[in-house]
This record gives structure tokens, sequence and C-alpha cells, in this order.
């Protein structure tokens, strides 16, 4: 078989049309067309059928797109174990860290990869996860370390690497925690409430729990930066969830307290890369300093 005919059959596939393909490769949609062709013909059967206006993989194609998706992913795995790992000078990692996780715990995880055995020079990114995952998907980084697994939706395969799962504190300003004489959870009836974005997974798993404890929030503000919620609960305008991991990071400054904590509502926190088999030896640190931290890692 001809790896190029099923490059290019791969990124029709995936463009969902050989006009896009064209365009994204830089080729006519002529030779498009004819390197399918010879595949098809190569292969005895025909891979995409007309639909109106538009192409569609048959069986036969949806069954070559997933030995292509897993076949161009271990090409990619085998470029970045080659590529960035070279000898004789420092290394560079390049890791995103979606805006979710907070600082602490992120510059606990990558800490080890500075000080190995090679000399490494990290280049950390911090932005929205689907950006970040855009950027591994073309090899500009190296590892996401995100609060979410890759999303069913992303089309480029990427691989979980479960790092350590959390409980959830409430923290509010000392002087609002004063206000209220109730217990915890019952006290968060009485008290203002900061949330964290929609995209953020402890806000998805946080409302259930609310719901189940009969918590009637007062919701006074939504957040997608957790340093700008922290900001606003410091000046006493409600409580707010944190990882329980990550609370030290809030309290140091003395104006924060914890209200209550609580492990029926969990984040869990996932090293993204595109190896299947975590061979890359800053990425392998960054999943030693999560058993360090003595929680549970797996995949």
């Amino acid at each position: 078989m001809n790896h190029k005919h099923l490059f290019y059959f791969w990124k029709v596939a995936k463009a969902g049309s050989i006009a896009r393909a064209a365009e994204a490769i830089n080729v006519t949609p002529q030779t498009l067309s004819g390197q399918i062709g010879l595949l098809e013909s190569n292969l005895g059967t025909e891979l995409f059928a007309r639909q109106g206006r538009s192409i569609v993989l048959t069986e036969a194609g949806k069954m070559a797109l997933e030995y292509a998706d897993e076949l161009f992913a271990l090409s990619a795995e085998l470029e970045v174990m080659i590529k960035h790992h070279p000898k004789g000078r420092p290394a560079e990692f390049r890791v995103g860290v979606s805006d979710a996780v907070p600082k602490s715990l992120a510059c606990t995880l990558l800490q080890p990869a500075i000080h190995g055995e090679q000399s490494t020079r990290i280049v950390c990114r911090e932005w929205q996860l689907d950006r970040l995952l855009a950027q591994l998907a073309v090899h500009e980084l190296d590892m996401v370390i995100s609060d979410a697994p890759v999303p069913p939706s992303f089309s480029v395969r990427a691989y979980n690497h479960r790092l350590l799962d959390s409980g959830i504190s409430f923290l509010a300003a000392k002087r609002l925690i004063a206000e209220t004489s109730a217990e915890f959870p019952a006290c968060l009836n009485e008290l203002p409430l900061l949330l964290p974005g929609e995209d953020s997974t402890v806000r998805t798993n946080l409302l259930p729990w609310l719901e189940r404890e009969r918590i009637r929030a007062r919701v006074v503000g939504v957040f997608d930066d957790t340093a700008l919620m922290a900001a606003f609960g410091k000046a006493g305008v409600g409580a707010f969830p944190v990882p329980t991991i990550a609370e030290d990071e809030f309290l140091t400054s003395g104006e924060l307290a914890v209200i209550g904590r609580t492990t029926d509502v969990q984040v869990s926190y996932f090293a993204i890369s595109v190896e299947r088999r975590l061979t890359h030896p800053s990425v392998l640190a960054v999943t030693q300093s999560a058993q360090r931290i003595g929680l549970p890692v797996g995949e």
C-alpha cells in the first residue's frame, strides 16, 4: 500500500470534502481524487460514496479511517520522540496548562520536569483546553495538563493519562463566614456564592451536589478565571469552591478560611499527549510527580 495515497484519503476523510483537504495540504482537487482512486483500486473497494453534492465514507472507508488514525498517530509519536530529544544541548519541554488548573498544582507537577537528570527548558502556555489541544495536534506542544479528558469531538487522536483526583473545598473571607452560624453545607444557603465558568469541570460536578444537598445557592458571580474568582472572594463578595488539593494556594494571604470540604464532588486532572505509552522523559517526570503527591494515578 502506498502511504501517500492513504495520507490523502485520511486528509479528505477528516476535512469532509476534497476541496477543503486540497486547500489544507496545498494540492489540487484533481490530484487528490486521482490518488484516492488509486488507493481504492489497490484495495478493491470504494472508500467514499456520493451523497448529493457531498461525499461520505463507506463502511470500508470507516474501517480504513480507523487504521489511518492509528498509523498517523504512531507516526506523530515517533516524530515527537526523535525530533524533540536532541543530544548535547538542553531539551525544550513545551506544555499547555488549561486555565482551569490551579497554578500551585501546575507548578508542583511541572517542577520535576525542569530539575530532572537532563537539563530542560520549559515553555508553558495557559489557554482554554480546545486551543491547547489544537496546538498539541500539530506538535507545537508535548503535553497538556487539564481538568478534563480529551472531548469525544476532538478529531485528532490523543491519549488521556489520569494524574490525580481531588475533592472540593469551599472558601470565603473570614468576615463573611462570621455572618452565618449554620453548619456546612447548610451555611451555603445563607452565603452568596461565586462559581467557575460553564466550561469548568468543578462547576459541572458541583451543581448536582448542590441540588442533592438541597442548597438553593444565591449565585452572585461566574468567573472563567479562578484567580479572579478568588480575588472577589477575598473582597467578601461570596464563598467559592476550589479543589482541596490546591486550597493552600488561596489561604496563604490569611484573608480566606475554609467553610467546609466534601469528597462527594471530585475533580480529576489529566496529562494529555500524543503518546499512548508514555516515554517522553518530561511527561514521565510529571506523572511521577503526581504519584509523589500521594493520590491515585492511572490511565
